[in-house]
């Protein structure tokens, strides 16, 4: 295991990321527990408060985010001050993240439906980094010398972001490192509530929504309420009844 880590991780330059990935993992898990003890009034579990403000985690986030970036710029001569710099950065990362869906709708949802978004933006982070951390690279694939390398970073771009315009987050992200991915997520049906759909199916195409929906609901459907339990046994049940909506309907 010490050979793996040496030449795998240390050997390669590898270790301010492995400890960025470490980190990042390890404070969500911390941040979730704790938040999981404050909203159950458990012991000295509380919010942190001054005054009549709530001071949000995202707020520690930011300020470790700055503090770990400017280290690891300062000391990007030394692995292991870069490591230390990382393994902060990481964790200013997860408090951000874990909040993203307030930044994302600048209204408190933690513990809301939408309140998922901010799980699926740690969870893409995890991914990204483990991918980048087992060599992989985004918009590089080896074709040899059949397709000139710009070409083939401007159509992976392309089509990363119809795939993404088609709702399939997860295939456009994991798109980014194999490349062929995007290939599939960009020709096949979009999903019935992204942005395509809305620009093309709504009005020109109501077969093709029509299909999308069926395929929503046979095939996506089971596997979303598969990942939400799993999501809501690591980081609670985001259950409460959405405000954003109440306030659109008032």
């Amino acid at each position: 295991m010490g050979n793996w880590f040496q030449q795998s991780i240390v050997a390669t330059g590898r270790l301010p990321l492995f400890c960025y990935f470490v980190a990042l993992i390890v404070a969500f898990i911390a941040t979730r527990i704790n938040v999981r003890l404050i909203r159950a009034k458990v012991g000295w579990f509380r919010n942190l408060n001054v005054g009549e403000m709530h001071i949000h985690h995202v707020v520690f986030g930011v300020v470790l985010m700055l503090v770990g970036g400017v280290t690891g710029l300062v000391t990007s001569d030394s692995q292991a001050g870069a490591a230390a710099a990382a393994c902060v950065f990481g964790i200013g990362s997860a408090l951000v993240l874990d909040e993203f869906a307030l930044i994302l709708h600048l209204h408190d949802v933690y513990w809301e439906e939408e309140g998922r978004t901010s799980v699926d933006a740690v969870f893409i982070a995890v991914a990204v980094t483990g991918l980048l951390l087992i060599g992989l690279r985004p918009l590089t694939w080896d074709y040899g010398t059949l397709i000139d390398p710009a070409a083939l970073i401007v159509a992976n771009l392309v089509l990363a972001v119809v795939t993404l315009l088609k709702g399939k987050i997860w295939t456009g992200m994991a798109g980014l490192f194999v490349p062929p991915m995007l290939l599939v997520g960009a020709i096949r049906l979009a999903r019935p509530g992204s942005p395509w759909a809305h620009w093309f199916f709504a009005t020109r195409s109501p077969r093709k929504l029509a299909r999308a929906v069926h395929r929503e609901e046979r095939w996506r459907r089971p596997v979303i309420r598969a990942k939400i339990a799993f999501q809501e046994f690591l980081s609670g049940r985001h259950d409460l009844p959405s405000t954003r909506r109440s306030r659109r309907h008032t």
